[in-house]
């Protein structure tokens, strides 16, 4: 099954849905705009069932095949939302909303699922029924975990989940696919270190709460360099460090360090937490002061399905000829809470030479499209074929 001729056709309309998503960017669940133009299309394409507001601002439809006797359902995934970042593309059709730009190429997953969907919806050349799913708030909100949480699994009898990510430096259109641990898990910590402040002459009448800090931050390193297994994956990020005083001659009372854990295993993750709590209190009190830890479990360990992932690399190698093994991602993906609720996988596009993401001059390249609406479109139809 090489790329399929419907979408070498509907590539400009495609093309043209994209780029107007890209000129109206929307931060984590704020996606009305691009989920009331998902689901207008959803309807226009004919889907049996167009339902809004799962999740918050997310949208599902559903697109019975010819015959449903084979009782499958596959649930189908793209992202919506998009990143507070400046676009510093100078593109045509560049962000028009300040402080908002699609940088991650979610605007290039929804536009593509789009395209699947309507090819679906006019073939229907399968045997069950998919469930198209545009999900708000990948970028740190959970929009996942909400529409699970709404039972979208349950309500509509999904069996199994596929997503899709474009991947910058991966020859355009070609994938990439690994089985097991593929995006880590992403934690954040805030720590309060509180002293005693006074005047920087007289630092012996004080408890010196940034040289506790200082200590701390380079302390934290150790888990990964001194506890951690070294054949595990874990990465601790301090990437904020701010006094409560900004003077030139006084210690501050207080400082406050944020930071990051990612880890590809949930023994990794209940270490760092351990140890975070442990290192900060130990080091708080040998110098006098206190330590108070917040830690926030984020998106866990995004994990592939084994029998789904050749599956899905199957459908790959039929559109591209080849589908790589992907590299462990330590960036967090939060298709991981569906996968927890369901058998699937996840794979990556290649995007091509194009600025990584998060990058303000990243763009989405329009050369993956077809490959892409193939792959979904594969997916279901090798899963479901028509009897």
């Amino acid at each position: 099954m090489p790329v399929k001729n419907r979408f070498a056709e509907l590539h400009d309309d495609i093309t043209a849905w994209r780029r107007d998503l890209h000129e109206n960017p929307e931060i984590l669940f704020e996606t009305h705009r691009t989920s009331g133009i998902v689901a207008d299309k959803l309807r226009a394409f004919g889907c049996d069932e167009v339902v809004e507001g799962i999740g918050r601002t997310g949208v599902v439809g559903v697109i019975k095949g010819k015959s449903t006797d084979s009782g499958k359902v596959v649930g189908l995934r793209a992202d919506m939302d998009a990143l507070p970042i400046n676009e510093q593309t100078g593109l045509d059709y560049a962000s028009k909303t300040p402080d908002a730009m699609h940088a991650c190429g979610h605007d290039g997953h929804t536009a593509m699922l789009l395209g699947a969907a309507q090819y679906l919806a006019e073939t229907r050349n399968f045997d069950g029924t998919v469930v198209v799913i545009f999900q708000p708030a990948e970028e740190g909100g959970g929009g996942g975990r909400e529409m699970c949480e709404d039972g979208m699994m349950d309500r509509w009898g999904i069996q199994e989940v596929y997503g899709m990510h474009n991947w910058p430096g991966m020859p355009t259109g070609s994938f990439g696919i690994r089985p097991g641990s593929f995006f880590a898990a992403t934690d954040q910590f805030d720590i309060t270190f509180e002293g005693r402040g006074g005047h920087a002459a007289k630092p012996h009448e004080t408890i010196d709460t940034t040289v506790m800090s200082a200590q701390a931050v380079l302390a934290l390193q150790t888990i990964t360099a001194r506890n951690a297994d070294p054949v595990e994956q874990i990465v601790v990020s301090v990437t904020s460090f701010e006094t409560s005083s900004k003077a030139f001659n006084v210690i501050p009372q207080k400082v406050q360090i944020k930071g990051t854990v990612r880890t590809m295993s949930s023994d990794m993750r209940s270490l760092a937490e351990k140890r975070i709590n442990e290192i900060c209190a130990g080091i708080a009190a040998t110098f006098g002061g206190t330590a108070d830890v917040t830690y926030h479990r984020g998106y866990p360990v995004m994990v592939n399905h084994e029998e789904q992932t050749e599956f899905a690399a199957d459908v790959a190698r039929s559109i591209s000829g080849d589908c790589v093994e992907a590299p462990l991602v330590m960036g967090g993906e939060d298709f991981a809470f569906m996968l927890e609720e369901r058998p699937g996988a996840y794979i990556l596009v290649g995007n091509g030479d194009t600025a990584a993401v998060h990058h303000p001059e990243y763009n989405f390249n329009d050369e993956a499209i077809p490959a892409g609406c193939s792959w979904w479109a594969g997916i279901v139809e090798q899963r479901m074929p028509a009897a």
